[in-house]
Parts: structure tokens; sequence; C-alpha cells
């Protein structure tokens, strides 16, 4: 989808023209970036006469914006939509679940919301979870401003809101709190439990009906094994699939989710990690330790969207992720042919919100 717009300004006129409606609002972001410009806007201002020719080169241009360690009112998020439209940004990456709270309303499993959306903070009981009408206002709120909204549901990881919630998704099957601290923690979903399989379906049917995009975030990142490795119900299915470790366990169970969504037409995107070991399914890889994990899901004929910390990680100290080095950011790395290169689909920043309140 490369409708662009152009924008000329002349000494006596301003025509934007473009062949669709999301090219026009473009070209009134630029007019708008253009008139920002002015020091101070009293009733004088001026505008350069220029004229731009403008379209997207890569059709990914994301951002992220955890809502679990903290949550943010629709508000907010409609705040930083407008945000993202402004800069011709076209995807919202909405991270909902986590260790720290469960975010999105899910009628079939109560407990997520009245349990799973609310820690013990050292102050008080904190969280909160957005409705299913919450979500579609969100939702129609962005598609005005042509942005996609790509939901995460974390998995088979940071998933210790959920477990708190139903101790026995989990290998132990043991009473845990939501997470209060920051890190990453042993709780995972039981790989070894067909129930754990049924509950995430479950949460997936309710889950795309709120959200139009053929695109679903599944994470799959810090999946720490050693739950796994102690599990005679994992130990069990690692068998009776003949799978050779726990880094292919984590295929099979992202592979069957997948699987899962791809009779709904939806295709998943994970981070780095679920490269471990093969993934035999279609699934857009997004790389965020650095470029390699994109480098090496291209070179196997998958599509990657590229998030290296070193550029694109907005929640580290300013010294780490300099505007420059942003602006200078190319999703494209060197060495790769033509065809790898046309596979990377873009580019995404991340704001993770352990360090930011509100």
């Amino acid at each position: 989808d490369k409708k662009g717009y152009s924008l000329i300004i002349k000494s006596d006129s301003i025509i934007i023209s473009s062949k669709s409606q999301k090219g026009t609002l473009h070209g009134l972001q630029s007019l708008f970036q253009l008139i920002a410009l002015n020091e101070g806007l009293n009733q004088n201002f001026s505008l350069p006469c220029i004229e731009i020719d403008d379209s997207n080169f890569f059709q990914h241009r994301g951002f992220l914006l955890d809502c679990c360690r903290h949550f943010f009112d629709v508000n907010t998020i409609k705040k930083y939509i407008d945000l993202l439209s402004i800069y011709k940004m076209n995807v919202f990456h909405w991270h909902l679940t986590e260790d720290q709270g469960w975010r999105i309303e899910i009628e079939k499993y109560p407990l997520l919301n009245s349990v799973g959306s609310w820690r013990n903070d050292s102050l008080e009981k904190y969280g909160g979870y957005y409705t299913k009408e919450q979500i579609k206002e969100v939702v129609k709120y962005a598609k005005k401003r042509h942005i996609d909204i790509i939901p995460e549901i974390e998995l088979p990881g940071h998933a210790q809101a959920a477990i708190a919630s139903y101790p026995n998704l989990s290998c132990n099957q043991k009473y845990v709190d939501v997470a209060n601290d920051w890190g990453v923690f042993k709780e995972i979903y039981c790989a070894g439990n067909d129930s754990v399989f049924i509950f995430i379906e479950d949460i997936l049917n309710e889950v795309i009906e709120l959200f139009p995009s053929n695109l679903i975030h599944i994470g799959g990142d810090e999946a720490p094994k050693f739950r796994w490795k102690n599990c005679p119900k994992c130990q069990n299915r690692i068998k009776t699939e003949g799978l050779k470790d726990e880094h292919e366990l984590q295929s099979y169970f992202i592979e069957r989710v997948a699987n899962i969504l791809a009779k709904k037409n939806k295709t998943i995107i994970g981070w780095d990690e679920i490269l471990e070991s093969e993934i035999k399914t279609d699934a857009i890889i997004q790389s965020w330790r650095g470029f390699e994990g994109g480098i090496k899901a291209v070179k196997s004929g998958k599509k990657a969207i590229m998030s290296p910390t070193s550029n694109a990680y907005f929640d580290y100290k300013i010294s780490t992720t300099d505007l420059e080095k942003v602006y200078d950011f190319n999703p494209i790395p060197k060495g790769l042919t033509p065809k790898e290169q046309n596979l990377i689909i873009g580019g995404e920043c991340n704001l993770w919100s352990e360090r930011i309140l509100n």
C-alpha cells in the first residue's frame, strides 16, 4: 500500500492531492508539521514554498505501548494514537497481558480480570483492564487515523497474571500472586496440558472478535524452561511428540497456537526467541535482541520487523538511545540479498512501562 500524497505550497495557494483518504491525512500532517515549526503560533506565521511527494517505504511502521507494567487510561491511549498519526505511523502494537497484569476483558474466564488485572503494590492494590467496549472504541478511533492495532497476548512465558487467576494452567498447579516486581519469572503455561491450549483458543476467540487486524502478536520471548524441565507432563509431551528438548517444546507450543490462529485467517508475530528452534508455520519475527533474529528470519524465508534495543527501545535512559540514533535507524541491515531485504516489512519502536507511571 504505497498510496502517497503530494503537498504543494505556493505563494497564493496550498494544494494537497492524493488517491486515498490515508494519503490526504498524511499530507495534512505534513502541513501541520510545517505550521508547528513556527515559534509561538500567533496570528502571523509563515510557510515555505515547497513541493513534497511522499509515500511510505515500509508497510509496517509500528509503536508498542506496554499497558501491563503500568496501566494507562483510554484517553492516554488515544493521545498516543494521535501522536502516531502525526508521524505517519500505521501500527499500534498494544501489549495487553503480562506477569504484572492482564489488561483485556475476557468473558469466559472472569478471574483474569477480577484476579489477574490487579496486583498488591507496596502502597495499594494497583491495576485495571480495558472493557470490550473500550477496546472497540479505541480500535474505531485508530481506524479513522489509518492505524491498525495489533494486540499482544503473551505466551508461553510472561503469563504469571493468568496463572495467578487459574493455577491449573501451570506445571505446578499451585497458587501464585500476580507479579509485583520486574524481570523474568519461572511461571509459564504448562505445555504438556491440553487444557492450556483450550484456554488459549478461548481467549484468542474473544480477542480476534475485537481486533480486525490479520496479525496477532503472541510474544514468545523470555520463557524460562525450568518448570518444563521438572514437569512430568511436559517431559511426556517431549517424548510423545518426538521432540529433542525444551526449545523444541517451545516451537511445538507456538506452532500449535499459530495453527489455531491460521484457521481463523490470522498470522502470528513473535519475538526473535521463537527461532530458538525451527518454526514451520507461517510467522513474522520481531527482532529485538539486535538485528540477528530478523536476519535469521529472512534468510529462512520468513518476514521480519526490526526493533533492535540499540535504536528502538524508548524505556531506556536517553543516553542509551539518543534521538540521532533513532532518526538514523534503518531497518534493513547490510549484506542481504534483494529478496531478503523485501522480507523486512518495517520497523517498530517499543515503550515498555516498568519505569513509566503516567
